[in-house]
């Protein structure tokens, strides 16, 4: 992979999460220079061995990024956040000081540093829920964000965009949720938690009514995304948004546990009740196959679905590991707080 006769050199932030561990190596089998960051709070959590290429990793914190730690890098592909609704809505404030405030730091350091390319992973959680009569949701749909979480993706997005010019090129993807496989695995996301469920309690177990659409893509579906957005020119990326994902994996959750069942065979799907959780939107994913037309999703629920069975299978997973703290974000964080390794605002505290 060349960009202007060179390799191109890019930090990862967030390399040691779900899908920065996939990043890393994906990127450096195709090529690229790649250095990691990330403050190190899922660090500890590994569900099973992981081959090929790592990136060496800078520790740092990303609110005290300087322009200095971006030196010498052709593009930042920005993953590190506090990563989901319920640890947004843990401390709002907080959140925003990280996800929103953090992240134009780096989008700052990044550009004053002579960095030329600027990808964010955004998310399709910035529409909240879907506008009357409107059959689907695209990029030019205003954001509608009904969390803490949301709305700091909706901001990066605002206030990053306008640093867009000749020589800096930010551009936006709204990924969809994201599911499959990783050695820094989350079960706190619907297809991971539902296939966990299926193969420790023979029970998919719905907490609603299932009848809200998620769009979902697949963890390496979306390195897909970046790697296409790293090496297209210019002008085609520069200050866009894109939905990262496909049309025809827009489900009903109910669905998504429908496409697990026909995997984990021998199980049960059990519907919760209604709940107040407006969050339902159906996405087109047009914009990002013509844009960036070498994009096409390699996966679905159930081949998604199929992968995480014999992932299960192969590491034997048991109840208390699927249960365990570095496989739920939150529960990570609330450990890390709890013996005292990180302070209120979640800076590492030693001694």
């Amino acid at each position: 992979m060349n960009f202007e006769g060179k390799s191109m050199k890019v930090l990862v932030t967030g390399v040691d999460g779900y899908i920065g561990a996939i990043l890393g190596g994906y990127l450096m089998e195709r090529g690229y220079e790649v250095t990691g960051f990330d403050t190190g709070y899922y660090r500890q959590g590994w569900l099973y061995p992981m081959g090929g290429p790592r990136p060496q990793v800078i520790t740092k914190d990303l609110r005290e990024v300087t322009a200095k730690d971006m030196e010498g890098f052709d593009a930042v592909c920005h993953l590190a956040e506090l990563s989901n609704d319920p640890i947004g809505q843990q401390d709002p404030g907080l959140t925003h000081e990280i996800n929103h405030g953090g992240s134009v730091r780096i989008a700052k350091a990044a550009k004053d540093a002579g960095v030329r390319r600027f990808v964010y992973t955004s998310s399709c959680s910035v529409y909240g829920s879907m506008p009357p009569n409107a059959e689907f949701v695209d990029e030019s749909t205003p954001p509608q964000p009904l969390t803490a979480y949301a709305e700091c993706k909706a901001k990066v997005e605002r206030d990053v965009a306008p640093m867009a010019d000749a020589s800096f090129a930010p551009c936006f993807l709204r990924n969809a949720t994201a599911y499959g496989a990783s050695p820094r695995q989350r079960f706190d996301i619907v297809l991971n938690d539902l296939c966990g469920l299926a193969w420790t309690t023979k029970k998919i177990k719905l907490n609603s009514d299932g009848s809200a659409w998620r769009p979902l893509v697949h963890v390496l579906d979306i390195c897909q995304a970046i790697e296409l957005s790293l090496r297209a020119p210019h002008e085609r990326i520069s200050g866009q948004i894109f939905n990262v994902g496909s049309s025809d994996q827009n489900y009903r959750v109910i669905e998504i546990a429908n496409a697990i069942k026909k995997v984990f065979t021998d199980c049960e799907i059990e519907v919760g009740q209604p709940t107040a959780d407006n969050r339902s939107y159906r996405v087109s994913f047009d914009k990002i196959t013509k844009v960036l037309p070498d994009y096409k999703c390699d996966w679905n629920a159930e081949k998604g679905a199929r992968q995480m069975y014999e992932m299960f299978e192969r590491i034997d997973l048991t109840e208390e590991v699927f249960r365990a703290d570095p496989f739920t974000r939150l529960k990570m964080l609330m450990h890390h707080r709890k013996t005292g390794l990180l302070n209120d605002k979640l800076f590492w505290q030693y001694g």
